[in-house]
């Protein structure tokens, strides 16, 4: 018997003039989620079931950019996508386009479990949701007044507003905030919006899973998808780890980030600090992004190259941390 482990994220990158007061309310809800993750681990909960249950508590609140409170197309709407991976076999599932479904996490799990493919998108997706009886809400449920605002500010500059500003690196850090313009693929964009969510976690058995849950990027062109549901990249599990990453999902499935990170624990013979930091400094080239992940022995880490990154984590032996920067 091993010890577990969890981490939770609301995203990479937090604008550093973000008010104390959202500051204080990001932590209290990855506390709640920690709390509700830690639960269900004493109680013996396999490490796939947990991952679910926590990433399920984030998509229902609207503080992060999942399920309600998702960023919005450059229609107003909102297109949700996730992915859910399960260590030991490495089985996995993920939905991209999802329009209707509450909670997307779960029906990735079900793309897992009940279908022959590990990934479903658009109407095939919903379709799917519809035959497996999974909770259907009208689109409007996920919309939030602060996201049509936001929308409204990058209809008027015209541009796509991010989830991180540009840091200096730092892993489990803060970094310093610099005001020199982000691109993405080549193409100036503005940079604030909400914040995708993951979780990793490992069991006593050391069975590693992680999940991770997104609305994208606000003001994105309606069928685009980013990292969150493309296993290796926003999302991986094996025998020996789990991450989730946030943050330019371009840079992330360019380096399939959350893969190298169990990549080169296997062939460079890392541990799991040593690998995390060696991936974001190594394989991002110009991109932003973060990651969380858990090791098969217990073991959990965090890094980023933004200015910061809503994370919390504990382990068995009772330690405790939830941090921004």
């Amino acid at each position: 018997m091993g010890a577990w482990a969890i981490a939770v994220h609301g995203g990479a990158g937090v604008d550093p003039n973000l008010p104390k007061e959202r500051q204080e309310e990001a932590k209290r809800l990855l506390t709640r989620c920690l709390d509700i993750g830690i639960s269900a681990l004493r109680s013996n909960l396999p490490a796939i079931d947990v991952v679910e249950l926590v990433v399920r508590e984030l998509e229902t609140d609207p503080l992060f950019n999942s399920g309600r409170g998702s960023a919005l197309t450059e229609n107003g709407t909102v297109e949700m996508e996730a992915s859910i991976m399960d260590g030991p076999k490495r089985r996995c599932g993920a939905v991209s386009g999802l329009t209707t479904v509450k909670n997307p996490v779960s029906l990735a799990r079900l793309v897992m479990e009940k279908s022959p493919h590990s990934y479903l998108a658009f109407s095939g997706a919903e379709e799917f949701a519809k035959k497996q009886g999974v909770e259907m809400v009208d689109n409007e449920y996920f919309i939030t007044e602060d996201n049509v605002g936001m929308l409204k500010l990058a209809k008027e500059a015209n541009s796509i507003l991010f989830d991180y500003r540009i840091p200096a690196v730092g892993t489990c850090g803060a970094g310093a905030a610099m005001d020199s313009p982000l691109q993405m693929n080549g193409l100036p964009i503005s940079v604030y919006a909400p914040e995708t969510v993951g979780c990793v976690v490992v069991d006593k058995q050391g069975r590693c899973a992680a999940a991770t849950s997104t609305g994208g990027l606000m003001n994105k062109m309606s069928g685009r998808i980013g990292d969150s549901p493309l296993i290796g990249s926003g999302t991986y599990a094996s025998e020996l780890c789990g991450v989730s990453c946030t943050g330019e999902g371009e840079a992330i499935i360019r380096s399939t980030l959350a893969r190298e990170v169990s990549a080169v624990m296997e062939y460079k013979r890392l541990n799991l600090h040593e690998a995390v930091d060696y991936v974001i400094k190594n394989r991002l080239d110009e991109g932003k992004a973060g990651l969380i992940a858990v090791s098969k022995d217990g073991e959990v880490a965090c890094g980023f190259n933004t200015t910061g990154m809503f994370r919390g984590c504990a382990t068995e032996d009772g330690f405790m941390e939830v941090g921004v920067w």
